[in-house]
């Protein structure tokens, strides 16, 4: 896809707004295991970073999907995966269905706010007995009158702590498992919600992870988005740009990891010359850039399917699990040629090391990526 002076214009914007005021706070925020989410969203939302694809009315920029393709890619100049991921959750994970499906009113009174950054969000799709199964969200919202009362629990909700409103998954009816269920906007601040603790995770440290409860929370059924029991089909229409946006994040750092170590491995000196003097070394780098290249055109192939309003759901698929394989396979060939400073916790090699591994398991694991590609190529069973 052909990038034009504003795309451009767009990544310069970022990467200074990164330079100046995101990166001299990471070290920090990753100590503390939580960033100022709504500090870091309200500037964001001044430069007009939350709504790239967002409705006009609502305070959006109304563009294309490429443009948040380029802020998906270039937020891996943040030297943490955690901060990155917030922010995708905000962007391409928690308000894509509001956008596209809520009412004007929703809209207004929840999307127009994040936008503006004033309003942080959560997802509420995966539960301590389902995570990639997300037809078997046990979480129910019970009709009563003109309200839902919702119980349940959500597992590994970024965000969670910090966050004004959850954009939730929850069964309203008995019926089959793909139709009983719908997405709701609950506030965070609705009595009966709580957060049963904050999980300390093996990287994305400084990303807020919640074990959520809800016990008899009461929202007004007019925060349903869009068609009740249209909540699993909303989802997966979510997860098409969850997974793009994971394969192209997972690439910028790929590529960063890479830029990095050949910086490093030039400097660094072992028996009389620089450990990138070595030709294993600089073949192992430009075979891992390779893969980072494949990964990029593949990632870029179903955002143009995005932007020409097409079902992107096979590429996205491919893309994120061939992200997981290249994240993983980049970082640890990466810091291998770190040696011993690798494996430190002030080299941000470690930090790419611990935080891509998510990426194989977040917004389906791997193994559900291979369900989906399966089931596309007609070789899944038909009783599986």
């Amino acid at each position: 896809m052909q990038l034009t002076h504003e795309h451009e214009q767009l990544r310069d914007t970022i990467k200074r707004w990164i330079r100046d005021e995101v990166n001299p706070h990471v070290d920090q925020w990753e100590r503390d295991e939580i960033f100022p989410a709504h500090q870091v969203f309200r500037r964001m939302g001044q430069l007009g970073l939350l709504g790239l694809t967002k409705p006009e009315e609502n305070g959006g920029a109304a563009l294309d999907y490429s443009f948040a393709a380029v802020l998906a890619e270039t937020l891996a100049d943040i030297r943490c995966g955690g901060v990155p991921m917030a922010i995708g959750v905000q962007t391409d994970m928690c308000t894509p269905a509001l956008a596209r499906h809520g009412s004007a009113e929703l809209r207004a009174e929840f999307l127009t706010p994040a936008i503006q950054g004033e309003l942080v969000g959560c997802l509420g799709v995966s539960e301590a007995g389902s995570g990639s199964d997300v037809a078997s969200v046990r979480t129910t919202a019970r009709k009563d009158g003109g309200d839902y009362v919702i119980n349940g629990g959500k597992m590994w909700t970024t965000n969670g702590t910090q966050a004004d409103f959850c954009c939730l998954l929850a069964n309203t009816s008995d019926g089959a498992a793909h139709r009983n269920k719908s997405l709701i906007v609950v506030p965070m601040k609705t009595p009966g919600i709580s957060v049963a603790r904050k999980i300390r995770k093996m990287g994305m440290h400084s990303s807020d992870t919640a074990q959520l409860h809800f016990d008899d929370v009461r929202v007004p059924r007019r925060f349903c988005i869009g068609e009740e029991g249209m909540g699993f089909m909303y989802q997966m229409e979510q997860f098409q740009l969850e997974r793009l946006w994971s394969a192209l994040n997972a690439g910028g750092f790929a590529r960063r990891a890479i830029q990095e170590t050949i910086a490093y491995t030039q400097e660094r000196q072992a028996f009389g010359r620089s450990i990138l003097d070595n030709q294993w070394v600089h073949y192992k780098l430009a075979e891992l850039q390779t893969e980072v290249e494949a990964l990029h055109a593949l990632a870029w192939q179903g955002v143009e399917m995005v932007v020409r309003g097409e079902d992107a759901t096979r590429v996205a698929t491919m893309a994120k699990l061939k992200a997981g394989r290249v994240a993983r396979e980049v970082a640890d060939g990466c810091l291998q040629f770190w040696g011993g400073m690798g494996y430190t916790d002030e080299a941000n090699i470690s930090r790419i090391f611990r935080d891509m591994r998510l990426v194989s398991i977040g917004a389906g694991a791997d193994e559900v990526m291979l369900q989906i590609l399966s089931k596309f190529m007609g070789t899944f069973p038909k009783n599986g």
